[in-house]
């Protein structure tokens, strides 16, 4: 009997790990904005994330993250929550992501970084981000966001 091969389709049964930045900041009236960015290849509204890099805990792969996707920097705080979602991989199959977040207290917002040319900033109120984002834990966590 030959044995099948695993669908193009069918998500890989253990979820990978990234990191994430939730960026925020107060505007003059001291309301609470997020930063959200584009992907890359679908243009989605998103926040800056990635793969575990050797030798960075996930705190600081998200900073990372933050300056290369979105140009910010400032302090890291402790994780706020995780959500997931499904990513479509080269090869056509499906990779389950489980995202760390990490909220990120913008210090320094850059007029240039690394991928400035392929993704698209936005600030917003954390109600409107949970709006615009398409995976609901996120949106939730976004709903949820209070910094101290």
């Amino acid at each position: 009997m030959a044995k099948l091969g695993r669908s193009l389709v069918e998500p890989d049964a253990e979820p990978r790990v990234q990191a994430a930045a939730l960026p925020w900041r107060r505007d003059d009236d001291g309301e609470v904005k997020v930063l959200l960015i584009t992907s890359r290849e679908t243009r989605r509204w998103v926040i800056p994330k990635g793969w575990p890099i050797k030798g960075l805990k996930p705190q600081k792969t998200a900073a990372r993250e933050a300056l290369e996707e979105a140009g910010v920097q400032g302090a890291m705080a402790k994780k706020i929550g995780v959500f997931h979602y499904d990513k479509r991989l080269a090869d056509g199959r499906v990779q389950k992501i489980r995202v760390a977040v990490f909220p990120l207290k913008v210090e320094v917002e850059l007029d240039r970084w690394p991928e400035a040319h392929e993704r698209v900033r936005r600030w917003t109120s954390p109600g409107d981000a949970a709006a615009l984002v398409l995976e609901p834990e996120l949106a939730e966590l976004l709903r949820r966001f209070a910094p101290g």
